[in-house]
């Protein structure tokens, strides 16, 4: 592994951030486009079936309502949780970002695979360990292989896109 010519932590810092940003909400986006192109499979399902899957929040909610009950004492409204939850999916995205962007500065063999291999890595960190271990989602191998498969669909297009931005921003500062 070698260290990058000109390295600059800050600058890796600034750009992974944005990036970060930029690639959660691209991440959203092809989430939806997912979701929409496979509609019609979930429209096969039985209605108890339905029921069961739209009672569950979403673990960005989840996460905002212990943060907040835990450091504020305050029990998040309907309403601050719909601010909330995409709140800590950016939150986590720049976060991710920011680390890429500096272990990026430091070693370059960390943008191997144009940022695949990060996304993936952010899937299984996050979606598959500590999501089920803070008690955010069940355990993993009570969903089915499907949700797994558009997770990991959807990282790879979080990590390919914060490598692309974080390159663009970077060569920019």
């Amino acid at each position: 592994m070698s260290q990058t010519e000109n390295a600059n932590v800050w600058k890796g810092l600034a750009s992974g951030i944005v990036a970060g940003l930029v690639a959660s909400y691209v991440m959203n986006q092809f989430q939806s486009g997912l979701k929409t192109l496979l509609a019609d499979s979930k429209q096969t399902k039985s209605s108890n079936e339905d029921e069961n899957s739209g009672d569950k929040e979403p673990a960005t909610v989840k996460a905002a309502e212990a943060i907040s009950e835990g450091v504020a004492d305050h029990e998040l409204t309907k309403s601050e949780k719909k601010v909330a939850g995409p709140a800590m999916h950016y939150a986590m995205g720049a976060t991710s970002g920011a680390i890429y962007g500096i272990a990026a500065e430091l070693q370059s063999a960390v943008t191997f695979g144009a940022g695949a291999p990060f996304g993936a890595a952010v899937w299984l960190l996050a979606d598959e360990v500590a999501v089920p271990s803070l008690h955010l989602s069940g355990p993993p191998w009570e969903s089915p292989v499907s949700t797994h498969v558009q997770g990991l669909a959807a990282h790879f297009v979080y990590g390919l896109t914060t490598d692309a931005l974080r390159r663009v921003v970077r060569s920019a500062l």
